[in-house]
């Protein structure tokens, strides 16, 4: 079944692909709810590897969180590529506003507490929220 999938895709489109052809043959989860259940239970796994300083097992930990993320995204009808890239240029946009307010106010990024900086996020947040009200 998994035969079909180029290992030349990247890892997410492959990760989205190999489960669509798993749930195909009905190796899925039933409801949403079952999932959601494993990614929290992912979660938990990276948070413990990750606090015993473990990086083998927290990359390891880390994938199975991707894989069951990427899942759920296939779960809800949503593509984690277009999702992700929509993050991308948020967080970006975001960072942009940060950097030009903070020099328009006359500080340097590498002097600013995180603090600081996250007044001006917080801003262009609030800015973002504002107009997609209008």
């Amino acid at each position: 079944m998994l035969g079909g999938v180029p290992n030349s895709l990247p890892p997410l489109v492959k990760s989205y692909r190999m489960q669509e052809k798993a749930s195909g043959v009905g190796f899925d989860w039933d409801n949403g709810c079952q999932l959601w259940d494993k990614v929290i239970e992912e979660l938990g796994e990276l948070k413990a590897e990750a606090e015993q300083d473990n990086n083998g097992r927290a990359e390891e930990e880390m994938g199975d969180l991707f894989f069951a993320l990427v899942n759920y995204s296939r779960f809800i009808d949503v593509n984690p590529e277009d999702a992700l890239e929509k993050a991308n240029k948020k967080f970006k946009r975001r960072f942009q506003y940060l950097e030009e307010h903070a020099r328009k106010d006359g500080k340097v990024l590498y002097s600013m507490t995180l603090e600081e900086m996250d007044k001006y996020w917080e801003e262009a947040k609030r800015l973002e929220n504002k107009n997609e009200e209008h």
